[in-house]
């Protein structure tokens, strides 16, 4: 699944080609997703594209009455076309530009969402009651310990919980956690203050970097597959059960919390 770096690039790499550019169609070829597309998204058609950002793992098309919602669930991506082409199995929805740019939305699992708002985007039902951005000033390891009082869920899970903090998925949250020499499996209620300050740097640590490696694998969505640059850093635990710890050779060990895999060192991790 896309982690908050890898929507991120995918938002840099379409929103040249589309800020400010009018909506001339909005094709919708099977409205099967997550949820269905909704008969709606055709009021974008006529419109000027005021503005795209991210939430979240949503990307959002501001337009100038209401607005689009994209997820991109398990196996979604987009693309950027020059000129038409015949659409494929998966190329679900288009957004066709008056200049004659193409969005195209591919999802084969049909885990993704492509939804409508007449209202503020912020305001939606999925974006309005999650947690901070982790780049953003919000987020703060006062926050994190605030939140976390009396909390006895494990603090992968915790970091993990959208309502909490955005973003934070299972790949970054174990990388994240091995930084900041935190076992997954503590009890989010029992670290310290001083011990989140470690976590929060490290996660924004590791999303910064994994962001910066995704623009710069691929800077250019256009006429490309769509699919975001991934982090190119070797991962220092994450799908590495059995392997040698890079700080102290221990056997990096797998385990399943909160039903995701994670991957730690029980040596280094407290």
């Amino acid at each position: 699944m896309p982690e908050l770096p890898e929507v991120e690039t995918t938002l840099r790499g379409i929103e040249p080609h589309l800020q400010n550019q009018r909506i001339a169609r909005v094709e919708v070829r099977d409205p099967r997703l997550r949820w269905p597309v909704p008969d709606e998204v055709q009021l974008a058609e006529g419109q000027i594209i005021t503005a795209l950002r991210r939430r979240g793992k949503y990307i959002l098309i501001e337009l100038e009455r209401g607005g689009l919602l994209l997820h991109l669930g398990m196996t979604g991506s987009l693309r950027i076309l020059t000129e038409s082409r015949i659409p494929e199995k998966h190329d679900h929805v288009d957004i066709s530009l008056e200049n004659g740019v193409y969005l195209r939305f591919n999802d084969p699992r049909r885990f993704g969402a492509f939804l409508w708002t007449g209202d503020a985007l912020g305001q939606h039902a999925l974006i309005r009651k999650l947690g901070p951005e982790p780049l953003s000033a919000a987020f703060t390891a006062d926050y994190l310990y605030e939140c976390s009082r009396s909390r006895t869920v494990a603090v992968k899970n915790f970091i993990m919980n959208g309502h909490i903090v955005v973003g934070v998925g299972n790949i970054y949250a174990s990388e994240a956690l091995f930084m900041a020499g935190i076992h997954p499996n503590r009890a989010a209620g029992r670290i310290s203050r001083q011990r989140y300050q470690g976590l929060v740097d490290a996660i924004r640590d590791v999303l910064s970097r994994a962001i910066a490696q995704g623009g710069t694998t691929l800077r250019d969505f256009s006429d490309s597959d769509g699919m975001p640059g991934y982090f190119a850093q070797e991962l220092l635990v994450y799908d590495r059960a059995g392997a040698a710890c890079f700080q102290c050779a221990s056997p990096v060990r797998q385990k399943v919390i909160g039903q995701r895999s994670s991957y730690f060192c029980s040596t280094c991790q407290r």
